[in-house]
C-alpha cells in the first residue's frame, strides 16, 4: 500500500511539472522534463520548492525578443553589455536581445512611422521626445525608475528627458553640445570670433561653421540675450512659443551672421571629415577622433569664442543637447518589466563609463562625470566649459528647423544689406511670427 501511494504521488508531481512548463513556448526542449525520467527523480512532497526565490525564476512573455537600436558605433557595445545584464538578472534569461543599427537622428522618424513595427529599446536624440510622445511611442517611467534617474543625472539631462511633470526616457549623455576645434599653429587666441577670422585669413585658411542650421545658429541670438523656446503639454503638443528675434538684440546677432559669412575666411559646415584647408570649425565630441587626426600635433579645443556688438564682447552661446533611451509601450508586463530593466542598466552610470571608453560619449551621470578619465578628455573639457553659456534644448516643431535653414541660407546668398536696419528688423519680424504660428 505504501509502494503503490508513493507511486501514484510522484506520477501526480511529474504531471503537475509538465503543466506548469507546458506554456513555456520557447523554453528548449532539453529543459522539459523527460516522459521516460524514473519516479525516483522527481521532487519528494517535503522538498521546499515553495521556498525558493521568485526573482530566480525565468519571466514568461508572449514576445521573448527585446529589439534595440541605438547608433552604429555603440551596436557592439551595447551587445556586450546586454549580455552582461542577462547575466546578472537571470529572471530575464528566456528573452532574446537583438541589437540593431539606428541612428539617434533616424530613430524618431522610424519610430512615429511604424509604431508596432519599432524597437522595444532605441536611443534618440532629445529634441525628438515631444514627437515621439505625441505618437504614443514611449511608455512614462516608472516611478522608482524615474527617481533614480533623477538623483544619478545632472539636471540638464534630466530635464531633456521629462515632459511637463512626467519622465519619459533615460539620459545616455550630455555630451550634445557644440565647441571650437583649432589648429594652434594658427590660431594662437581662440578667445574671439575676429580674432580666429583675421589669424584664418592671414594663414589662407579656412573657419567652418553651420549657420544655416536651427541647431548652430542660435550660437548668434541666445548669446546675445534673445530667446527662442516652446512649451508643450504632456501630450507634446506645441502651446505656446516665446521668440524675440524681432528686437535690436536679434539684428545685432543677425549682423555679426552677415559679417561672417562675408569675411572672406568663412565656409559654411559643421563636418570634420568634410572640412578642407581648415584651421577651426565648430562642432561636436563625435567628430573628436577626426579632428584629432585632421590637426595631429596642432589639435587643439576650446570654449566658443565671443563677438563684438557696439564694441562689447558677447559670449557665443547655442544649444546643449543630450542622447536619451526609451521604451516603447508593451502589451506584455513580462516584457516591459525586462526593457524597463535593461534601459535602466544601459543609462546607469557604469555603463556609461564605460561607454565613454569605448567610443568617447560623454556621460550624463554625476559620479561618471566626475572619472578622472572624462575630465581628462579634451574635448569633453571644451563642451563643458561652454555648457555653462548654453541653453538646454528643449523641444521645437520641425518646421522652425526648416525656418532657421531659410534664414541662414538667406545670410550665405548675400541677400541682406548689414547697414539697413530696417530690413533685418522686418526680416526677423517674419521669422518670429512664423515661428509663433507653429504653435497654434
Amino acid at each position: 500500500m505504501k509502494k503503490t501511494l508513493a507511486l501514484v504521488l510522484a506520477l501526480v508531481m511529474v504531471f503537475a511539472l509538465v503543466a506548469c512548463t507546458g506554456t513555456k513556448t520557447e523554453t528548449p526542449v532539453a529543459d522539459e522534463p523527460k516522459a521516460d525520467a524514473p519516479v525516483a527523480d522527481a521532487p519528494v512532497a517535503d522538498e521546499p520548492v515553495a521556498d525558493e526565490p521568485v526573482a530566480d525564476e525565468p519571466v514568461a512573455a508572449g514576445d521573448q525578443t527585446i529589439k534595440i537600436w541605438v547608433a552604429d558605433a555603440i551596436v557592439d557595445f551595447t551587445k556586450e553589455q546586454a549580455a552582461a545584464w542577462q547575466a546578472a538578472n537571470p529572471e530575464f534569461a528566456s528573452f532574446t536581445i537583438q541589437v540593431e543599427a539606428v541612428g539617434e537622428g533616424d530613430a524618431a522618424g522610424n519610430v512615429t512611422t511604424d509604431v508596432e513595427g519599432a524597437a522595444d529599446i532605441f536611443g534618440f536624440a532629445q529634441d525628438q521626445l515631444s514627437r515621439i510622445v505625441s505618437a504614443g511611442a514611449l511608455v512614462e517611467l516608472s516611478e522608482e525608475n524615474a527617481a533614480i534617474v533623477k538623483a544619478e543625472n545632472d539636471a540638464g539631462s534630466v530635464a531633456a528627458a521629462t515632459m511637463g511633470d512626467t519622465v519619459y526616457a533615460y539620459p545616455l549623455t550630455s555630451d550634445n553640445g557644440y565647441f571650437l576645434y583649432y589648429d594652434k599653429s594658427v590660431v594662437t587666441d581662440p578667445s574671439t570670433l575676429e580674432g580666429i577670422i583675421e589669424a584664418c585669413k592671414a594663414a589662407g585658411k579656412n573657419f567652418y561653421m553651420e549657420i544655416n542650421s536651427g541647431w548652430y545658429q542660435p550660437a548668434f541670438f541666445f548669446g546675445n540675450g534673445c530667446t527662442l523656446t516652446y512649451e508643450t503639454n504632456d501630450a507634446g503638443k506645441y502651446t505656446a512659443c516665446n521668440v524675440d528675434y524681432a528686437s535690436e538684440k536679434g539684428v545685432a546677432a543677425l549682423k555679426t551672421m552677415i559679417d561672417l559669412a562675408n569675411s572672406g575666411a568663412f565656409v559654411n559646415g559643421s563636418s570634420v571629415g568634410n572640412a578642407t584647408n581648415a584651421a577651426a570649425i565648430v562642432d561636436g565630441t563625435w567628430d573628436a577622433s577626426a579632428a584629432k587626426e585632421l590637426f595631429g600635433e596642432n589639435y587643439a579645443c576650446a570654449k566658443l569664442p565671443t563677438f563684438n556688438v557696439n564694441g562689447t564682447p558677447v559670449q557665443m552661446s547655442g544649444f546643449g543637447g543630450f542622447k536619451l533611451l526609451g521604451v516603447k509601450p508593451q502589451t506584455d508586463e513580462a516584457k516591459l518589466a525586462a526593457c524597463d530593466s535593461l534601459a535602466l542598466f544601459l543609462s546607469s552610470g557604469d555603463v556609461q563609463l564605460a561607454r565613454f571608453k569605448a567610443v568617447g560619449w560623454g556621460p550624463s551621470n554625476i559620479a561618471a562625470k566626475a572619472d578622472e578619465a572624462v575630465q581628462a578628455d579634451e574635448a569633453l573639457t571644451a563642451l563643458g566649459q561652454q555648457l555653462a553659456f548654453t541653453v538646454p534644448q528643449g523641444q521645437y516643431p520641425g518646421d522652425y528647423w526648416t525656418k532657421a535653414t531659410a534664414l541662414g541660407d538667406s545670410v550665405i546668398a548675400g541677400e541682406y544689406n548689414n547697414a539697413d536696419d530696417a530690413a533685418l528688423l522686418a526680416a526677423l519680424q517674419q521669422f518670429q511670427d512664423d515661428c509663433i504660428s507653429y504653435a497654434k
